[in-house]
């Protein structure tokens, strides 16, 4: 078995679905082929067991269920790292669970997805959280491109989130899905904005649109993260396409699956 030392941005931890209840994102998982995963939820050591058969050292966990995303990351403390995504409806209770994550459980991240709240990320209502990220010097992570749920993907549109690095500078932003269909959009964010990157979660690299192919490659090597968005993906699955359909340097390799992540994470890491 290789050494572990890959970083998968992205991968969620759901819990089942109550007997009766339509869940949210079904239309997607159902077009993966993984319904039933995502109705009977995930379990957390099946996803340790993918990460050491495919190489990864560590992987970013995202749940509703905070505390249960916080129980496993003590629990594989080297292995996983805590990604917030509260309710910003509610704004301080929203701020006062970004408080407890972050300075009781050592995450790393929040995570925002516009479309579950119809709104663009500059709309005021996620303003407070930006401010709370770049005051406990923690990434903001967010779906970028359109919506595999059944939700208006206006909202996802990456041009919104040049406003907002404009208005928080200091705000390290992760766009996930690559943006698609609007990769173009989020190249030249991530060219404009220090601070901003992308993942890959949810795309396999045979369908890499050949421009994000080229900015990962070349001017974009230090912006692009790898991401599975587990359990949608399983992480072998893009990782066995990476080198047939990207074919990177090593070095730039190495930024994309792991050195890129530690900086735009601030992740304490050793080894490889």
């Amino acid at each position: 078995m290789p050494e572990p030392w890959i970083i998968d941005a992205w991968a969620n931890l759901l819990r089942p679905v109550p007997e009766g209840a339509r869940p949210a994102g079904d239309h997607i998982f159902a077009r993966y082929g993984m319904l039933d995963v995502l109705r009977c939820g995930t379990d957390p050591e099946q996803l340790i067991a993918e990460m050491d058969a495919a190489a990864v050292a560590m992987v970013g966990l995202c749940g509703q269920d905070v505390e249960w995303v916080a129980e496993i990351c003590a629990r594989h403390p080297t292995r996983a790292f805590g990604i917030a995504s509260p309710d910003p409806t509610n704004i301080m209770a929203c701020l006062r669970t970004i408080d407890t994550c972050v300075k009781e459980h050592g995450f790393k991240a929040v995570k925002i997805e516009p479309f579950l709240w119809g709104r663009p990320p500059t709309d005021r209502l996620y303003y407070p959280i930006y401010a709370k990220c770049v005051e406990l010097d923690i990434a903001f992570t967010t779906q970028i491109g359109h919506t595999g749920p059944l939700f208006s993907s206006e909202v996802g549109r990456p041009i919104y989130l040049d406003q907002v690095a404009l208005d928080f500078p200091e705000l390290r932003i992760v766009g996930g899905h690559i943006g698609w269909p609007w990769t173009e959009e989020a190249i030249a964010l991530a060219w404009k904005h220090r601070n901003v990157y992308i993942d890959t979660s949810a795309h396999l690299p045979k369908h890499f649109p050949p421009s994000f192919v080229h900015f990962m490659r070349s001017f974009g090597q230090d912006k692009c993260l790898f991401a599975s968005d587990w359990p949608l993906l399983p992480i072998a699955r893009p990782l066995g396409q990476l080198d047939e359909h990207c074919a990177l340097p090593d070095p730039v390799r190495r930024k994309f699956l792991r050195e890129n992540a530690v900086r735009a994470f601030k992740l304490n890491v050793v080894g490889r």
